[in-house]
């Protein structure tokens, strides 16, 4: 086990939020990648949750708490140093490491501001009630964001799995319902 970690069970509520790119410096703080480009979650909480790399070349077995003493940005990166890791080389071997967040822990978002996670599952409708399909994804496309819609698709056949995508603009989303787990658009199943 490396100096400063904890083994623990991942939250249920748990969201990967970035990874450790390298370390930085010479006392234990190490580069973060994150998944936003608004990495909030990462500032706003001091318990971070590693999980080894895909690949599995990391220095620890399962899920590893590790408890923040600082995080932010430096140039155009964010670093973080955690408690008990004084040197560059326990950084180093955290190469790779997934980040996990407790969903809890996120700061409350603005008014008509969401996380791209709280949007991921909910059905889309238009404003005659007909069905659009479910957000499986969206897409930063610079000056917008997309939502990634999918839909099945009855064929005569069979049925076949389509994707459609609509701009998340104040243009074509009337309504964000968490609650109801719902989106209402003005947009037509042929656009």
């Amino acid at each position: 086990m490396l100096q400063g970690l904890e083994p623990v069970d991942l939250p249920a509520d748990a969201i990967q939020v970035g990874r450790i790119a390298d370390a930085w410096g010479l006392k234990g703080w190490f580069k973060v990648l994150p998944h936003s480009a608004d990495p909030e979650a990462l500032f706003s909480s001091k318990r971070w949750y590693l999980q080894p790399t895909e690949r599995g070349k990391t220095a620890f077995a399962g899920t590893q708490l590790m408890r923040i003493r600082e995080a932010k940005v430096h140039s155009d990166t964010i670093v973080a140093v955690a408690h008990d890791m004084e040197d560059r080389d326990l950084a180093q071997a955290l190469k790779g490491s997934r980040i996990f967040v407790p969903r809890s822990s996120f700061p409350t978002p603005e008014l008509d501001s969401y996380y791209w996670v709280d949007l991921m599952g909910l059905n889309v409708i238009n404003r005659e009630g007909i069905a659009l399909g479910i957000v499986k994804d969206l897409l930063a496309t610079g000056p917008q964001t997309v939502l990634v819609i999918e839909y099945t698709e009855n064929l005569g056949d069979g049925e076949k799995v389509q994707e459609r995508m609509i701009p998340f603009v104040s243009h074509f989303v009337d309504d964000v319902n968490l609650t109801e787990k719902r989106i209402t658009v003005d947009w037509q199943p042929d656009y």
